[in-house]
């Protein structure tokens, strides 16, 4: 494995990597907010579901992002 595919798969497991994770989640929901709105006004029910199924990932994503985060500040003296 070459020294740029190591960072870049390390850049996953540092906290840069993960708060762009968090970053691009949340900019996530965002779409999802917007596709239930538009199902709430058409009053689609099947694209309503679609939305909520996709929020429920969305903080289910969030809530692992969160835990790893923390995981990494346990090793770090200044961040308790």
């Amino acid at each position: 494995m070459s020294a740029m595919a190591k960072k870049a798969k390390n850049f996953k497991k540092s906290k840069t990597g993960l708060y762009v994770s968090l970053g691009s989640t949340a900019f996530g929901a965002i779409s999802v907010a917007k596709q239930a709105r538009l199902a709430r006004e058409d009053g689609d029910v099947l694209r309503l579901i679609d939305a909520a199924v996709s929020a429920a990932a969305i903080v289910t994503g969030l809530a692992i992002l969160y835990r790893e985060l923390k995981r990494l500040g346990d090793d770090d003296v200044l961040l308790g």
